[in-house]
Formats: structure tokens, sequence, C-alpha cells
């Protein structure tokens, strides 16, 4: 039984990266061998399991045939007698197919190394072809190495737009394909992320409308992100940049479908809802108010600032209305209903003294500004 270090580790070990996981490739073994030597098993399909002491992935060397659809239509052989360079064939790009042994010798059957010398991602054989998911992941590849300099090697991108051509793209589940969204946004440059499905033609199997509107507007859309990346590095604030370009119904469209957590449907949402408003020269108290009260400041405060801060974003910083709108919300919420109770106001009349109360405090800090 050999155990060999694989994949990500290996690579970003070469890049001089932080290593956020190790994950192992186990040949010669069986599931019982790995289990009598105090291995968890936790994969289903296929044998994965965790190290006793260490917790990390070690995985039986194994060899995939696909049948089927999707990237989950494969059958998978994980006999001991699999060697190391046929797992690692299996792979989708060279860069993810170097090893290292127990003593640090590296193994590079297909010449992963030269390929991170030169930059550039280039899948390990036409195997890529049979998993639609590499599309993205390699959309993602791109993405997080972005500021190193890497490129996508021709004929790797040819394979992918053959991939997005054939249909199977539609097998993959929703949450996967966000899965592949959220850890472009989280670890790498979104609009690269973006810009090589477009190349592909996989963003119009994604969103039809965000592929037709991107190639007139990725500039000014990739420089609303790197602000927000620079700025607040917030993800949900680089996402509603993004979703701008769809128009109310396709963006519900894309919350709905790929299942999106609520922070990023609502941060889009409010971006859209109240840009307008907050592009307006001047303002009256009615009109704050009335966005205040949409976006419920009075219970939830950061709303406000988070739409602030998306919108400074969306204007690359030119957005000089911040400090007028927030010091009108900080005099509307010290308005407190007590007061009103306190005064014998009662029933409904509270609630109109209430908003009453709040206009005449934003249109006081108004007058100020």
């Amino acid at each position: 039984m050999h155990i060999y270090l694989v994949g990500g580790a290996v690579r970003d070990q070469l890049l001089g990266r932080e290593i956020k996981e190790r994950d192992y490739v186990v040949v010669g073994a069986t599931i019982a061998q790995m289990q009598q030597l105090g291995y968890t098993q936790v994969g289903k399909d296929f044998p994965v399991f965790l190290h006793p002491q260490s917790k990390d992935e070690h995985a039986l060397a194994r060899t995939e045939r696909k049948q089927g659809q999707g990237y989950t239509g494969f059958i998978c052989d994980f006999n001991p007698n699999i060697t190391l360079e046929q797992d690692l064939e299996r792979r989708d790009l060279t860069v993810n197919a170097i090893a290292q042994d127990e003593q640090g010798k590296l193994i590079d059957p297909f010449n992963g190394q030269t390929d991170l010398n030169n930059r550039i991602l280039r899948h390990v054989s036409h195997a890529f072809s049979e998993d639609p998911l590499r599309v993205l992941r390699v959309a993602r590849f791109r993405a997080r190495y972005h500021e190193l300099g890497f490129s996508i090697a021709d004929e790797t991108l040819a394979l992918m737009k053959d991939i997005a051509h054939s249909g199977e793209l539609e097998a993959l589940t929703p949450e996967r394909v966000w899965m592949e969204w959220h850890k472009a946004l989280s670890d790498g440059h979104i609009d690269v992320f973006i810009d090589i499905l477009a190349q592909c033609d996989a963003l119009k199997v994604i969103s039809h409308q965000l592929d037709a509107a991107w190639s007139n507007n990725k500039t000014t859309v990739s420089a609303q992100i790197a602000y927000a990346r620079q700025h607040n590095g917030c993800e949900e604030c680089q996402f509603a940049q993004v979703m701008q370009l769809l128009d109310e119904q396709a963006r519900q469209e894309f919350y709905s479908h790929y299942r999106l957590p609520k922070t990023f449907s609502d941060l889009s949402e409010m971006l859209a809802t109240h840009s307008n408003t907050l592009s307006a020269k001047t303002y009256t108290a009615s009109q704050l108010a009335h966005m205040f009260n949409q976006l419920d400041i009075w219970r939830r405060p950061q709303r406000l600032h988070d739409l602030v801060s998306a919108y400074q974003c969306a204007t690359q910083g030119q957005f000089k209305g911040e400090p007028v709108i927030l010091k009108a919300a900080i005099a509307a919420q010290q308005v407190n209903a007590q007061t009103y109770i306190q005064q014998g106001v009662v029933g409904a009349k509270i609630k109109d003294a209430l908003a009453q109360g709040r206009l005449d405090a934003i249109a006081h800090a108004l007058s100020l500004s």
C-alpha cells in the first residue's frame, strides 16, 4: 500500500500558495485494509476515508467510465491493482495531476509542472469532455489564478465549448452550478469566471440574458467588482453588480433556479430597487423615508449600510450622498414611539405620529447638510 499527496495541495505548494486542505490517494489497498488501519469510510459512491488522526481525506485509487449524463454518470473501479498514473489520468487538469510520495518526490506523468511554470491550464486527456462540471471548474481556476497570469490552453477551451454545445451542462444540478459560482466569488475574480463561461458559450446555458448583456458591459462591471474586492471584499456586493445586468424577471429566475442564499438575492434586489433614489442630486425627506421604510432600517439597520456600500461600488467610489443619507437615517432612528405614548397618543395614531416624527427628523437632517 502506498499513499500520495495529490491535487490542489501539491499544485498550491509548487505555486508557493497557502495549502488549505490535503487530499491523498491510496494505491494498492482495499476497503477492508483501510478500515483495519482505523480509517473511517465516508464515501458512498466510491471509497473515501478519513485518517484516524489528521482527518485528511484518503481515497482509493480509481478509474472511471462514463455512463449517462452529467457529472455523476460514471462507473468507478477502485480495485487495488489500479496504478497511480491511472488515477491521475482521470483528473481534469495537468496542474492537478501531480502527486507527491511520502519522501517528498513528485510524480508528474502529464507534465503538470511545465504547465504550472508556463501558467497554462490544460486538460489531462480527452476524458475531460465526459464531465460537464469541468467547464465551471476550469473557469474558476482561471479566475482564482488570474493575478498569476494563467491562461487556458486553446485545445482545452475548445473542449469546453464542445461540452457547452453538447447539452451536458443542462444535466448539472442547480446547487452544483451555484457552488462553483460561490467558490469563484470567495477566492477569485468572478468577472473572469463569467467571461470564460461566455467565451466557451457556457454562460448562455446558465443565463441567456446575462450572456447577451455581458460582452457590452463587462468592462464596467469588472471595474465595479474590482472596487468591491478592494474596498470591502463582500461576495454579495460583487454578485449584486453582476445581477444589475438582468431585468427583474431574469434576476428572480436566477435566484429561484440556482437556489441562492437570501443574502445574495436581497442585496442584489436592494441595489436594483433603490439605485434611482441614491443617484438623485438632491434628496427629499419623503424619498428617504420611503426608502428607509422599504429597507426596514428600524429593525435591520445594517441593510442601509450594505446598500450604500454596494452603490458605492456601482459608482466606483463616486457616490457623494453617503454622509447625508446615513445622517438622515441616524436622525430618524432616534425617533421613538414611546415618546408619543407618553404624550398621550393612543391606538393607530401612534403609527401616524411615529411616521411623521421620522419624516420631520429626516427633513431637519437634510436642512443641516
